[in-house]
């Protein structure tokens, strides 16, 4: 999925976007101001930043113009502000925003709008003009690239029983539950493979330790090892 750079000075909004957005599958960077905003802008190379416009040193506006003037506006840019006038959104999309979202934000425009932005950012990279090959070379290049086992794998491989089960998780069942039961299924065996020690099971499934915990409360799992009495 994407990485995703969040710029708010409040903390609530912060850890409430990375909590949504981390939930649909994105790798989330937060910042609190404009100096941590362009640190991890360098650091990660983000493929969509939601940058708050009203912060304490440098306001959301001011970055963009920064950014845009050093060529570094190369990924969407959404706008977030739950003060700025209809003026500051106009300007901030002249510069260079792709969009604006108002506070508070609800679910459904953070996710509709996150996904236009990631849509507009892929642009597609044109194909590199191949040398003249000969014919049994490219009929050898066809076969490499497309081979007829993929075409058609037989059902029987599938390893998914007649009535839609696959191990223990239901398949007729909302996706969203589904996914639960297999994060659930996922997180107690790396904690029971690395003795309930968080930092190993940090580095096995690659979520930072603030996530890893928030998750864990999710799922309604215990993240330290019982003792007996």
């Amino acid at each position: 999925m994407a990485r995703i750079l969040v710029v708010d000075d409040e903390v609530g909004i912060r850890e409430l976007l990375s909590e949504i957005l981390y939930d649909e599958g994105h790798t989330v960077e937060l910042a609190e101001n404009a100096a941590q905003a362009r640190a991890a802008r360098l650091r990660m190379r983000p493929d969509l930043v939601l940058l708050d416009i009203w912060m304490p040193d440098t306001d959301g506006v001011s970055l963009l113009k920064e950014w845009g003037s050093q060529g570094l506006l190369d990924m969407p840019v959404i706008m977030m502000s739950g003060h700025a006038t209809i003026d500051t959104a106009v300007e901030a999309t002249r510069i260079g925003a792709m969009d604006f979202l108002e506070k508070p934000i609800t679910l459904q425009r953070l996710l509709k709008t996150v996904a236009a932005g990631l849509a507009r950012g892929r642009v597609p990279h044109p194909a590199p003009v191949a040398a003249p090959v000969a014919a049994s070379t490219a009929v050898a290049l066809e076969d490499e690239l497309d081979p007829p086992t993929l075409s058609a794998a037989p059902a029987n491989e599938v390893p998914v029983t007649a009535n839609g089960q696959l191990g223990s998780i239901s398949l007729d069942q909302p996706l969203r539950e589904a996914r639960d039961e297999f994060e659930r299924i996922y997180f107690e065996y790396h904690l029971v493979r690395e003795s309930h020690s968080m930092t190993r099971v940090s580095e096995r499934t690659g979520l930072e330790r603030t996530h890893l915990y928030r998750k864990l409360k999710q799922l309604g799992i215990e993240s330290a090892r019982k003792r007996g009495a």
